[in-house]
């Protein structure tokens, strides 16, 4: 039975994370939906740090509904995708307001939460409430995609997925269950060069049998955009404003910046800097000016005092490249 030999490898090698610790059912649901809003599109070793962080100021739901919104976003700083720290506050609130402070244990109930969909809503119905679900993410996938040897367009349709996922069969342990197959992607059946060695199921794999671990992955296309941001001084302070502009990092500081054309890019002599974000490669210009009176939405913050704000990582690179021409 495949569960029980995975579930026999879990119990051997799963990986020891903060959201993971024996504790009560209550904390066990902060802990999973925490993590789980963290963990969308971030890394396990990149959340771990800022998970710790995060639970040391607020450490429960009833705190997370109550916390000022800057006092949040300098705790999510440097996740990126902010708007998960923003729906997660929302959540939170809808929690303490709706359900008496507790996880609804139904999952058409969790997807009315903001920020849950599909995946989220499996992953804590499984992780917290021991429901036989299997949750689709990354690492799940890549196992299934392996085991079957899925290949064509048709075959790797969210769809067909679910249906197939089948193939894992059913537990009495489904919390740990579902935390395994993610496990076992992390560890074992990674993107490339998967420890096949070490699989506990290699005997089911048709991936292996065929020597074939190749999977193709979607075209994400990154999309070219051009923008001239201008960098207000006033003495020895610079203008920041509030994001109400661009659909990123909506409400968050950054300099006054707008949309323009390559060729216009190109006609501009200021400095030039180059910033991959999310699918979008940002080409930024960079001009200098003066001024003496700030917009409604904008503030003044002394040059050496900006890493004390709440800034998105790009403002930072733009104040990096020029800071030795202010």
């Amino acid at each position: 039975m495949i569960a029980k030999k995975i579930l026999y490898w879990y119990d051997n090698n799963k990986r020891s994370l903060p959201w993971r610790i024996r504790c009560s059912t209550r904390k066990k649901e902060y802990l999973t939906l925490v993590s789980e809003f963290m963990l969308q599109q971030t890394q396990v070793k990149t959340v771990i740090p800022y998970f710790n962080n995060f639970l040391k100021d607020i450490p429960n739901v009833q705190s997370l509904a109550k916390v000022s919104e800057v006092k949040l976003l300098k705790k999510w700083q440097g996740l990126g995708y902010y708007s998960r720290a923003k729906n997660l506050k929302k959540s939170a609130k809808m929690i303490v307001d709706d359900y008496n402070g507790r996880l609804p244990d139904n999952y058409e109930e969790l997807k009315k939460l903001p920020g849950v969909g599909d995946y989220t809503a499996s992953a804590i119905s499984a992780i917290v409430f021991n429901q036989q679900i299997i949750p689709l993410d990354g690492n799940i996938e890549r196992v299934l995609k392996r085991i079957l040897n899925l290949k064509t367009e048709e075959e790797m349709k969210k769809e067909n997925l679910h249906k197939q996922k089948k193939i894992f069969g059913k537990t009495s342990r489904s919390s740990d269950y579902a935390q395994a197959l993610m496990e076992m992607g992390a560890l074992l059946c990674k993107p490339k060069n998967p420890h096949c060695s070490r699989c506990p199921i290699i005997k089911n794999c048709l991936s292996y049998k065929k020597n074939d671990f190749e999977i193709k992955k979607k075209d994400n296309k990154i999309i070219d955009k051009f923008y001239l941001a201008t960098l207000y001084r006033n003495d020895d302070r610079l203008l920041l404003i509030k994001n109400d502009k661009f659909k990123f990092l909506k409400n968050l500081l950054i300099f006054p910046m707008k949309e323009i054309t390559q060729s216009d890019s190109l006609l501009k002599s200021s400095k030039k800097l180059n910033v991959k974000m999310s699918n979008m490669n940002m080409n930024i210009s960079i001009d200098f000016s003066n001024i003496k009176n700030k917009p409604k939405n904008g503030m003044w913050i002394e040059k050496t005092k900006l890493e004390n704000y709440m800034i998105p990582t790009f403002t930072k690179k733009i104040f990096a490249s020029v800071k030795h021409n202010l």
